[in-house]
């Protein structure tokens, strides 16, 4: 069984699910890594969808409107005329009467889609948001390889940095013991005829005891 089935599918049951190519944080994923090609397809296709579903609640909504109109002037109509209609104004009544038809047929036309299309909305954003958990999850098991990695590099490091830092203090404890030596016959001039490159200080009598001290032990 696929982590897809065993574990996505079984996460996203009665969750409410974002329209994903209207989510902003959604694209925002997209700019730390590619898009499938899956993905690229049904975000084309979910948008698709969006766009006609729109396109369809406007035609509904400006169709309900003409009718509306369209029984208004027949209700206007019969109140101001009664039995007395001119032939002028018969005429009006039947046009506005047979576009009121059409506009029930286009009504009727467009029932399948009212429903089709949201549900067909939800199927696509559904895919689109596994295929999204299966990108964020190979990107986070990468990213976790990466850490893991740096972070053993950085553990390497540190170790290393100690070393560093020991043999340095090594390194300057040996100049010192050099320099305290030439400068007790040289005096200042030692700096010039032995290229000194550090500030360093001439041992007292104090640490010359501490470091013998720190040897024998």
């Amino acid at each position: 069984m696929s982590r897809k089935e065993e574990v996505f599918i079984p996460a996203l049951e009665n969750k409410k699910i974002p329209l994903l190519t209207l989510d902003n944080t959604w694209h925002r994923l997209f700019t730390q890594t590619d898009p499938s090609d899956e993905i690229l397809a049904l975000e084309e296709e979910l948008n698709d969808l969006l766009k006609k579903q729109g396109k369809l609640n406007t035609d509904i909504k400006d169709i309900r409107a003409l009718k509306k109109r369209l029984m208004d002037e027949i209700v206007e109509q019969m109140n101001e005329m009664g039995s007395n209609m001119s032939k002028k104004a018969e005429k009006k009544l039947n046009d506005n009467k047979r576009l009121i038809e059409e506009c029930n047929e286009k009504l009727q036309e467009y029932g399948d889609d009212v429903y089709d299309i949201p549900k067909k909305i939800n199927e696509v954003n559904y895919k689109l948001m596994l295929e999204t958990m299966e990108i964020c999850y190979e990107q986070i098991q990468e990213n976790n390889d990466e850490i893991e990695s740096i972070s053993k590099w950085v553990d390497e490091m540190r170790v290393e940095l100690k070393k560093k830092v020991v043999q340095k203090q090594q390194k300057l404890k040996k100049n010192q013991n050099f320099y305290t030596y030439m400068h007790n016959i040289f005096g200042a001039e030692v700096i010039n005829i032995f290229d000194m490159k550090y500030n360093v200080e001439p041992l007292t009598n104090q640490d010359t005891v501490k470091d013998n001290k720190e040897k024998s032990e």
